[in-house]
């Protein structure tokens, strides 16, 4: 009994032989046990592990020897005593080796016990004792062998499952991941036991089959077996379930396999066409409209009692209501080959109207003829009066939803979201991102109260009316939008759902910024006009006397030195005042085409020098294909080389290795100029183009330079912004002006080839 429990509870067979040799050995009195295990060609020896210095190298061999010659019964052979190291009290008396063979169920060897006894006999009761442990072994190491093959099959199993290329998964009733093979997981990039115990929702990017269910490929909970095709971007999937039951309905396990048809699906195309719909009408036909076979659908269809009589019928010129239809059809047949969902109107044999859609493929002969029509048939009669009507129904709902441009949600009344318009997702927002979340997480962190506030007022029944706040555009950037909360209530009136209607109104709160900025500078340069004309006066008669001053040779040299710092610094104050003038009465553009690249270069020369000589790398990244922009070139270099002078300052400023990469490229009609610095950035960028702001020191810089630049480009049709770097280095200006139109361009073209 001892021998049965080992055996069934050990899982290492060495360890159990072992144990099983010595519990041997002890039960018949012997010196010594072992066990020899054939493996096919090979033999294994294992043997009590207090007595393993007994025998000699050559002794354990002839141990093996004379076990693999045991085939039935117990035999005794004789030690040979230069192979045994005798431990016993009695040197006279040589040990005699006793072979029990251990077979099968089915007679096969699986090995031989060996005993080393001082006795050279076996008594009956010491024999039936043998005998019981040869069959003990006979059983454990039949156990033994059929769990390792059990285990190599598992392995095996798991091995050949890994080695399918289509991806395999596998769930339980919960809908979390049990298994999936090699291939799956390395298209998601995971190891296979990441996967587990994940929720198979997180598989959707795969394949998207519009399913409900947490789980994407699964359709039909109900049903054994399923298989369907699913298409995901450029893949088409060929997608089969099968549900396992297991002994409670906890253990169900299902099984998706996702076979990537990508390629075939294109040389299947004719035949699924013909045979998807095998219930509808299948017919045969000759080209002069007589059928060669039909289904029983078709008979039906088409009114006839039986298969028989539609066959024997000359119905080539009754079918068609109008001769010329069947001549139309006929043509396209033979220019296109392949008509799908070829929209006919039939006549029944009793002369009423048939509404078809057909798939009709044409077979031709070895002169390309059409020698045969195969098509497969669908009446939609019924289906086209229901049809107009629940259409009208549904492009009215549709078209309130759809066509507006605001952003419809409708949340419960814990704030989130379960459904959303088209318009939403033309925007760029997931679906996986909306639905089942709360739109109070969208909103900017410091506008979250308002809208929770708004929130609670709905669901207590109240509408709310166009509050104003920051939300979370698809892209992650921030935009202004005007939301309206709205009620819904149940049969019971009670609240049970919150309707909000969102509208991104980014640009015409910017739009209503640069007009305010607009007329502010307009104001500020009608002001500063008044100013430096008022100013220019006396500047010209304080500069006209220290002039004179300074050529008086009575005047003294310590007079003279103050003078020269007066005449200085009243210079200084008349570049100020010119640039105010420059600042409110900008030059007219002049408009001619402009090579962006050609002035920008031209700007990067004028500074070439110090970036040099300063260790200022400039980088250009120029798009050489970009079109000519209409405008003036003097103006465009005095903004780009005022944006150069800046981020010169910035790097320089910053005590680091200056870079400043200038890019330029097409969009939407428009050049953008990026120039971008890895300087100290700009403390307050949404002030920088306004009149005398500037970071620079005292004497540096009046502060209009970039205001300047903003008119000029504003003057151009464009726009000029700056932000600080994500990276927390340095800063970007982006300058847009529009590209010249294709008529300006093929005019000037026109003037070139005229010279």
């Amino acid at each position: 009994m001892e021998l049965a429990v080992d055996a069934a509870q050990s899982r290492q067979l060495p360890d159990f032989l072992q144990r099983f040799a010595q519990r041997s050995a002890r039960m018949l009195n012997a010196l010594w046990g072992g066990v020899v295990v054939f493996r096919g060609r090979e033999t294994d020896f294992y043997e009590t592990p207090e007595r393993q210095t007994l025998f000699s190298l050559a002794g354990r061999a002839w141990l093996i020897s004379a076990a693999s010659e045991v085939r039935t019964g117990v035999e005794f052979r004789e030690l040979p005593r230069d192979e045994y190291s005798s431990t016993s009290s009695s040197k006279d008396n040589q040990p005699t080796a006793v072979f029990v063979p251990i077979a099968a169920s089915d007679g096969e060897r699986l090995g031989t016990l060996c005993l080393l006894r001082e006795q050279g006999s076996v008594a009956e009761d010491e024999k039936r004792v043998v005998q019981a442990l040869a069959s003990h072994a006979a059983l454990s190491l039949e156990n033994f062998r059929r769990f390792s093959q059990l285990e190599r099959s598992k392995r095996q199993w798991v091995e050949d499952i890994d080695a399918i290329s289509d991806y395999i998964v596998v769930h339980d009733r919960g809908w979390k991941i049990v298994r999936t093979n090699r291939s799956l997981a390395s298209h998601l990039g995971v190891p296979p036991v990441a996967l587990v115990g994940e929720a198979m929702s997180s598989l959707r990017e795969i394949a998207e089959t519009g399913s409900a269910l947490p789980c994407p490929f699964c359709r039909d909970t109900q049903q054994a077996r399923e298989e369907y095709v699913a298409a995901s971007g450029e893949r088409i999937f060929l997608v089969s379930t099968s549900r396992t039951p297991g002994l409670t309905d906890d253990d169900t396990r299902t099984i998706h396999v996702l076979k990537d048809i990508t390629d075939r699906r294109e040389a299947e195309r004719r035949y699924r066409e013909l045979f998807d719909s095998i219930q509808e009408g299948l017919f045969f036909a000759t080209p002069d409209g007589r059928f060669l076979d039909v289904n029983d659908a078709m008979v039906r269809m088409l009114g006839y009692a039986s298969r028989e009589e539609l066959l024997r019928a000359e119905v080539g010129s009754h079918l068609y209501p109008a001769p010329a239809a069947r001549e139309k059809f006929l043509a396209k047949l033979a220019e296109h080959g392949v008509l799908r969902n070829y929209d006919e109107t039939l006549r029944r044999k009793d002369g009423t109207l048939l509404h078809t859609l057909q798939n009709i493929t044409a077979v031709r002969d070895a002169a390309g003829r059409i020698a045969q029509i195969r098509g497969l048939m669908l009446d939609v009669t019924e289906q086209r009066t229901f049809q107009s009507q629940l259409q009208r129904e549904r492009d009215f709902n549709q078209k309130i939803l759809n066509t507006t441009q605001s952003m419809i949600l409708v949340l419960d009344t814990a704030g989130l979201i379960s459904y959303a318009n088209r318009r939403c997702y033309e925007l760029g927002y997931q679906e996986k991102d909306l639905i089942g979340h709360r739109l109070v997480d969208w909103i900017e962190p410091n506008h979250q109260k308002d809208f929770e506030g708004a929130l609670e007022t709905t669901a207590n029944g109240l509408q709310v009316e166009n509050i104003e706040l920051r939300v979370r555009r698809s892209d992650t950037s921030m935009g202004h939008f005007s939301i309206s909360l709205s009620p819904m209530r149940d049969e019971l009136d009670t609240v049970n759902s919150v309707v909000v209607v969102m509208t991104d109104i980014t640009d015409a709160t910017l739009l209503q910024a640069k007009l305010a900025h607009s007329e502010k500078m307009a104001t500020i340069g009608r002001l500063v006009s008044g100013v430096a004309h008022e100013v220019n006066n006396p500047l010209a008669a304080i500069l006209g006397f220290t002039d004179l001053l300074l050529e008086n040779p009575d005047v003294p040299a310590s007079a003279r030195e103050d003078l020269q710092i007066i005449l200085q610094e009243t210079q200084r104050t008349k570049d100020i005042v010119q640039d105010l003038l420059s600042f409110a009465r900008q030059r007219p553009v002049q408009r001619e085409l402009v090579s962006v690249n050609h002035v920008l270069r031209q700007t990067i020369k004028l500074r070439s020098y110090d970036f040099a000589s300063h260790g200022v790398e400039v980088r250009e990244e120029f798009d050489e294909s970009l079109n000519p922009a209409l405008g003036d070139a003097q103006q465009l270099q005095q903004v780009f080389l005022n944006i150069l002078n800046n981020a010169y300052d910035a790097v320089q400023e910053s005590g680091q290795r200056g870079r400043i990469v200038i890019r330029t490229s097409h969009r939407n009609k428009a050049i953008e100029i990026a120039i971008t610095d890895n300087g100290t950035g700009i403390n307050d960028p949404e002030r920088i183009f306004d009149p005398f702001y500037t970071t620079k020191h005292a004497g540096k810089g009046t502060g209009l330079g970039l205001s300047i630049c903003y008119g000029i480009v504003r003057a151009h049709g464009g726009e000029i912004q700056c932000w600080n770097n994500e990276s927390g280095s340095g800063s970007t200006f982006m300058v847009r002006i529009p590209v010249a139109e294709s008529e300006i361009l093929n005019s000037a073209a026109a003037r070139e080839a005229g010279r």
